[in-house]
């Protein structure tokens, strides 16, 4: 057999069969693992995934139903099937089939089945957050407003509760920062908040935070040379979707900005296996879409080799469909007009065998069958053959609580991601801002409440002394005029004056009468004339 991973045995009837090769040089040009609920399609996945890490390259498979745990165990001869295996591999030619475990890092984003992984908020991105939130096209646009503002002011969004504080300022200073970016409504922060405790309820808290993935952990071998099998627990984080398709795009995005380019290299850097992959697709915004398809293609220069797993693959949009160069379809049904559909278009994807029926065998297919196409040396796909897919030699089925704890003790990431950190980030920032603006508000408040209490302090002295002034001046005037009034003494002069000088008066004035008016009889004195002079004289004289 030449270099590669034996896939299986194609058209057996015919001189001994073709056998199924991937060409490692041509494994990151991507593929496609198809097929109706239990047409093997598992199985499929496992078997390819041990054969890589055999080969010394890493691997990365999303535990959807929790079986694909068993690929860190052997498998044994006393198991349920292990009869159908031993049958299988003798009848597609593997000469001494034997059982072997493969090397394993166990990962979970609740951090109960395996090491915790998180990323940063900042990391994540408004785009892919958006998605995850289902925000429509104006709330996403808040949200980058968000993410701007926090760069621009070194406010680093670590956790979810960073980005609530940062949401939180936004709705309080909506309108500068309107002013500066773009319309920012609270009715659309409001709207980002409610989506992202609802983000919170369904886990999202634990994949958010510190210390993040380091992308090269999933790089590791062994120290025998073969490549780590990184399994993702995801039977609980299937329970959110969302989060879960999120989180695997997050992971290639990851990848294709942190890993170098190198062409095509002898074998790929990593390979990824995306089950449930219709996820991905669901509901996706146009702009996340062309995100997705340049990804897909542009990070096979980067050594990287993606697999979608999927039930039907109509489900994998037509764009990102062209990508995938390997091709492993198992059985289809078809019970609906959309099970015949899919059935045709993946008859047409393939390259024509004359000897073969594609759209019958699809439906023919037995259990551990599939119609496999896959890239030449020189990059062209090869034509499609039915083919009996090879046997794993790791368990079928799940490890169990015990295993698995064992497999974690030896882990070479232990230690390293199982305590969270929570350093100083926007939400302290943000905190601390506000408590230094409340005390310097409660300050000027107090500044004004005594400015304001001075001023009426001094209003009431002003009055006051007002007043004192006044009575002061009323007192003064008062005793002016009493100084200004003559006293008892000057009163009686005064008085012995007034009389003396009426008498000296009268006496002057009756002589004067007389002399002028002759006679000394009392009536010429007392005649109108002498009274006339004495009167005049009376008044001079007091």
């Amino acid at each position: 057999m030449s270099d590669g991973i034996f896939i299986g045995l194609g058209a057996p009837e015919k001189d001994g069969g073709i056998p199924q090769n991937l060409n490692l040089r041509r494994a990151n040009r991507h593929g496609l693992i198809a097929g109706a609920t239990g047409t093997g399609k598992t199985v499929t996945l496992q078997g390819i995934a041990e054969s890589f890490s055999a080969l010394g390259v890493p691997v990365f498979v999303a535990d959807v139903k929790g079986d694909l745990s068993g690929i860190s165990m052997a498998g044994s001869p006393t198991a349920k099937n292990a009869g159908k295996l031993v049958e299988r591999a003798r009848e597609i030619g593997i000469e001494n089939y034997s059982y072997a475990d493969n090397p394993a890092i166990f990962w979970d984003l609740y951090g109960e089945q395996g090491h915790p992984i998180r990323t940063t908020v900042s990391e994540m991105g408004p785009l892919l957050l958006a998605r995850l939130m289902g925000l429509n096209e104006t709330q996403e646009g808040v949200l980058s407003i968000a993410f701007k503002y926090a760069d621009e002011e070194g406010l680093l969004l670590l956790d979810l509760a960073d980005l609530q504080s940062m949401l939180a300022y936004c709705a309080d200073n909506a309108d500068s920062l309107s002013s500066r970016y773009g319309n920012v409504t609270k009715a659309s922060v409001g709207a980002i908040q409610r989506q992202l405790l609802q983000l919170e309820s369904q886990g999202g808290a634990h994949f958010f935070g510190e210390p993040a993935l380091d992308i090269h952990d999933f790089l590791k071998v062994d120290d025998k040379g073969r490549g780590y099998v990184n399994i993702l627990a995801a039977d609980k984080l299937m329970q959110s979707p969302k989060l879960y398709a999120t989180f695997l795009l997050w992971l290639l995005s990851e990848l294709f900005e942190t890993l170098p380019e190198v062409g095509d290299p002898d074998k790929p850097v990593l390979v990824f296996f995306f089950d449930e992959a219709h996820l991905l697709f669901d509901d996706v915004p146009p702009a996340l879409e062309d995100k997705i398809e340049q990804v897909v293609r542009l990070i096979r220069s980067k050594g990287v080799g993606v697999y979608f797993v999927t039930q039907n693959p109509i489900d994998i949009p037509e764009a990102v469909a062209g990508q995938l160069g390997n091709r492993v379809q198992h059985a289809l049904r078809a019970f609906t007009p959309r099970d015949q559909r899919a059935i045709k278009a993946a008859a047409e994807t393939f390259r024509i065998n004359p000897d073969l029926n594609v759209e019958t065998a699809i439906t023919e297919l037995k259990v551990g069958e599939a119609l496999v196409s896959l890239l030449q040396e020189d990059g062209s796909p090869g034509i499609v053959q039915r083919t009996l897919i090879a046997p794993p030699r790791s368990r079928l089925g799940p490890v169990d609580a015990k295993e698995r704890a064992i497999i974690q003790s030896i882990s070479p990431c232990t230690g390293k991601y199982d305590t969270a950190v929570n350093r100083e980030s926007a939400q302290e920032i943000l905190a601390a801002r506000g408590q230094a603006a409340a005390a310097a508000a409660e300050a000027a408040k107090a500044k004004e409440e005594a400015d304001k209490a001075a001023a009426a302090q001094a209003k009431v002295e002003a009055k006051q002394r007002e007043q004192e002034l006044k009575e002061q001046a009323r007192r003064e005037a008062a005793a002016a005029r009493e100084a200004a009034k003559p006293g008892a003494f000057d009163k009686a002069v005064q008085s012995a004056t007034r009389s003396a000088a009426s008498s000296v008066g009268r006496q002057v004035a009756n002589e004067l009468g007389r002399a002028v008016f002759g006679g000394s009889s009392r009536r010429s004195s007392g005649g109108i004339a002498g009274r006339l002079v004495r009167g005049i004289l009376g008044g001079l004289f007091k």
